[in-house]
């Protein structure tokens, strides 16, 4: 398995292989000829689940280079990404890391409850994908869309499509030469990618920046 360190954070690369290529080409020409032209696409995931879920706080609504930045900081000022190194640190210096108030103090909530045994965070692998929303949830600065990225870029579950990722959208609004995208299509869509949403996912994402 190929693994790297990014910022001490050991990292893989989300697996998939002949067989969800080949349901997902045969169930939808358009998306089959995008990845013919697109091929193999590596995304990045990180196996740890308190590491990812911290890493995408950091990420929601700023660039990904702006995230990184945030992240590097972060890393640099506890060392390593864990429950019990952040629980100690004074917000206004998580903060001073780049980040709004509002999200250090997420942060140091989230590891509050992973180091007090109120989230056991191992126990979402457990759960179905609509009970780890529900679970994650419970959490400030959790939403729908921070646990489905969680699921797709750490826990590696097969059949996330978000609706509320709007790359998502644009990806499916490019495909189908949509202008718009109702709710209605949306869901069409992601029931034709079923069982193998998530790889149909790294391909609309692919497919959102192009022209």
């Amino acid at each position: 398995m190929h693994k790297f360190d990014v910022g001490k954070v050991t990292m893989e690369i989300f697996k998939y292989g002949e067989t969800e290529i080949s349901y997902l080409k045969k169930k939808d020409k358009k998306l089959s000829e995008a990845i013919d032209r697109i091929g193999k696409i590596e995304r990045r995931v990180i196996p740890d689940l308190f590491t990812a879920l911290i890493n995408s706080i950091i990420g929601q609504q700023i660039s990904s280079r702006a995230a990184d930045t945030v992240w590097n900081r972060l890393i640099d000022l506890v060392g390593e990404i864990k429950p019990e190194t952040i629980v100690d640190m004074d917000i206004n210096d998580i903060q001073k890391c780049g980040m709004t108030v509002r999200k250090a103090s997420y942060i140091k909530d989230i590891a509050e409850s992973v180091y007090s045994g109120e989230l056991n965070i191992n126990e979402l692998y457990n759960l179905s994908d609509e009970d780890i929303i529900k679970k994650l949830s419970l959490l400030n600065g959790i939403g729908v869309w921070t646990a489905e990225m969680l699921m797709i870029f750490s826990m590696e579950r097969p059949d996330i499509v978000s609706w509320g990722d709007l790359a998502i959208r644009r990806g499916m609004c490019n495909l189908y030469h949509h202008k718009e995208l109702t709710k209605k299509q949306f869901d069409s869509y992601k029931k034709r990618y079923s069982p193998y949403g998530s790889v149909a996912s790294l391909y609309l994402w692919a497919l959102s920046v192009e022209k």
